[in-house]
């Protein structure tokens, strides 16, 4: 409030404020992805390493491209449970373990496409490195350069998630080394949750991978992060994103024997039951001239380059034309359609507070794009997942008859907590937490006097009152749901306000999730 100088007669206008300040109340579903991108550019400057906003899938794939092209190999099955398709008397399997196939994966595209998918909004991006323009380059995912991409992310005050999907494949010392990095970054910065996806979490309980990785997890700055179990198979990838340019091509060559081999056994042996020998020549002829067509078709995979000739409109002829090729690109398809969870769940975030609130759980909720969970969870499975002796709880993905595919656990890792056990009550806490400090900032070098006092209670009552309104708090009335104290006596002493300090307690009670109904029958006796 201005002074006002009367020293010279007149009519003078004085202004108050009537109301405190208010508080605005921060995002809180804004997550940061960091991992490898096609290309990195906006407006033709290079932003790799920098946290780049985007709000669509349309502006991702201005600034970052799609996906990297994921090179498979053909290698022959040992035993029935590898078999993946049968030609001839011979199994196959799709794998990525080469060394050139290797370095062509990578998650970031597709979990950013995933995020979108169910319910995503704004969020940042930190590309760490590029895989080239023609998609299909190679990229080494290493440790440095995932964890390089948290540094830039210090100054940014607007990300309230954090997710690395690429960190899945590395090594497991590397996966371990990333996610407690991860931990201790949200830590400190208090303003942000980690999503994580269990390393090969593909694969059932009974190999050990959860143990694994509570394990990599550590124990430090737990109710900073939640883990989402199993991986997902998904509806990302249609059928136009795969073809025969998913193999190396010493695979194509394989391809192309796999397909004449199939041809052959199609045709067989010419051999015609009848007296005419004039029949047995004609069908021979037609035979020969159909495995001739057929056989041209399939060596246009090995020289499409050279001709000249579209990949994907020789894909689908050969789909047509050749089941076992259908086959085979259905099963890369659904390979490449397999995905770690934790993008999802940041859709899922976005859209439940979007609908409900932060302080809603974010589970009991559908996933879409998701066919199935790559792990049939049961009952009893889950039991160790929500409650095991380290408190590190993992959240279930189940699948349940006529609901699909459903998030069916809201715990962070520090699950023994009573304080931190629920996601929801730590995100509610770090947005009543980070709005309120934004706000102080405004009393900042303001006189530490009662009039002050009153001024800073006021606005966070206010705040607190319009997220009890909301549902955020529990209680009857106001004074059940929150308590702010301030003041000489209250909260400090002479000596800090000598300090310079002015010291605030807020008390809140957030809601909890009703994670176990439990309805009791008993029989009574009749009474007419």
């Amino acid at each position: 409030m201005a002074v006002l100088d009367l020293r010279t007669p007149g009519v003078y206008i004085e202004e108050k404020d009537a109301f405190p300040r208010s508080v605005v109340g921060v995002p809180t579903a804004v997550p940061a992805f960091i991992g490898y991108t096609e290309k990195a550019n906006q407006g033709g400057k290079s932003v790799l390493n920098k946290p780049i906003r985007i709000s669509s899938l349309a502006e991702f794939a201005e600034t970052f491209g799609g996906s990297i092209k994921a090179l498979f190999e053909i290698a022959p099955a040992t035993n029935s449970s590898e078999t993946e398709f049968v030609s001839g008397v011979n199994n196959y399997k799709l794998t990525q373990e080469g060394a050139d196939a290797q370095k062509t994966r990578c998650f970031l595209a597709q979990a950013i496409r995933l995020f979108y998918s169910n319910g995503g909004g704004t969020c940042y991006i930190v590309s760490v490195g590029t895989y080239g323009g023609d998609k299909q380059g190679k990229i080494d995912v290493n440790k440095a350069d995932l964890l390089g991409g948290l540094e830039p992310l210090i100054g940014e005050t607007v990300p309230t998630m954090l997710l690395i999907p690429e960190a899945v494949l590395l090594d497991n010392a590397g996966f371990q080394e990333v996610c407690q990095t991860m931990l201790a970054h949200c830590g400190k910065m208090m303003s942000r949750i980690a999503l994580f996806d269990v390393y090969n979490g593909y694969k059932p309980t009974k190999t050990n991978v959860i143990e694994t990785f509570r394990g990599n997890v550590g124990n430090n700055f737990l109710s900073y992060g939640a883990a989402y179990y199993p991986w997902l198979n998904t509806s990302i990838f249609s059928n136009n994103d795969v073809d025969f340019t998913n193999f190396l091509d010493a695979d194509k060559a394989e391809l192309v024997t796999i397909l004449k081999a199939e041809v052959a056994a199609s045709i067989g042996d010419i051999t015609a039951n009848t007296a005419d020998p004039q029949n047995v020549v004609d069908e021979k002829a037609k035979k020969t001239k159909k495995k001739e067509a057929l056989d041209a078709e399939i060596d246009k995979i090995t020289t499409y380059v050279a001709n000249k000739i579209d990949p994907t409109k020789l894909s689908q002829t050969l789909v047509a034309l050749f089941p076992t090729y259908k086959m085979i690109l259905q099963t890369l398809r659904n390979k490449l359609n397999m995905m770690p969870p934790a993008a999802a769940m940041a859709g899922i975030y976005t859209m439940v507070d979007t609908q409900r609130g932060v302080w809603k759980a974010p589970a009991n909720v559908s996933m879409t794009a998701v066919v199935s969970p790559t792990v049939n969870l049961t009952h009893d499975d889950q039991a160790d997942l929500n409650v095991t002796l380290t408190g590190k709880s993992v959240n279930a993905i189940r699948s349940f008859v006529g609901e699909g595919t459903v998030v069916w656990g809201a715990r962070t890792l520090d699950g023994n907590s009573q304080d931190w056990r629920y996601v929801n009550v730590r995100r509610t806490l770090m947005y009543i937490e980070q709005s309120i400090k934004i706000a102080a900032k405004a009393f900042v070098f303001e006189p530490n006097t009662a009039s002050t006092w009153l001024n800073v209670q006021g606005t966070i009552e206010g705040f607190l009152l319009n997220v009890w309104k909301q549902g955020g708090l529990v209680g009857g009335s106001p004074k059940e749901a929150f308590e702010v104290l301030i003041g000489l006596g209250a909260t400090m002493t002479p000596t800090d306000i000598l300090d310079g300090k002015m010291n605030i307690t807020i008390k809140v009670a957030v809601s909890r999730p009703a994670e176990f109904i439990v309805i009791t029958f008993q029989q009574k006796m009749q009474e007419s």
